[in-house]
């Protein structure tokens, strides 16, 4: 059984032709692998807590770099002590592997 662990340690994989969004049965088995995600249709998201604005301001700026060295990039909705994360593959019209791996890593991060 692959852990949170196993997906944060994946790399993305760029989606090419054929790539077709994950199947219900994959992203339930997928999801009890990350901590507090939450479907909802085609993505899936987290809303993650600070003490001010510079504690959001820098996991913002670290989901960033991430997002860029994955090349799979989140939506973000940011406030002074708040910053939800909402991961879906635009490309395919749904949910890939890559956006488990992606919000594995930024709950790594998040740990840090």
């Amino acid at each position: 059984m692959t852990t949170s662990c196993d997906l944060a340690n994946k790399k993305c994989k760029p989606c090419e032709g054929g790539i077709q969004p994950l199947p219900q049965d994959k992203i339930n088995i997928l999801i009890k692998q990350l901590d507090g995600w939450a479907q909802r249709d085609h993505t899936i998201g987290k809303v993650f807590d600070f003490k001010n604005y510079y504690q959001t301001m820098a996991f913002v700026n670290a989901v960033a770099w991430l997002s860029h060295r994955e090349d799979h990039h989140p939506d973000l909705n940011v406030s002074y002590n708040k910053c939800h994360v909402e991961y879906s593959t635009h490309a395919i019209n749904g949910l890939s592997e890559n956006d488990f791996i992606c919000a594995a890593k930024v709950d790594a991060l998040f740990k840090v």
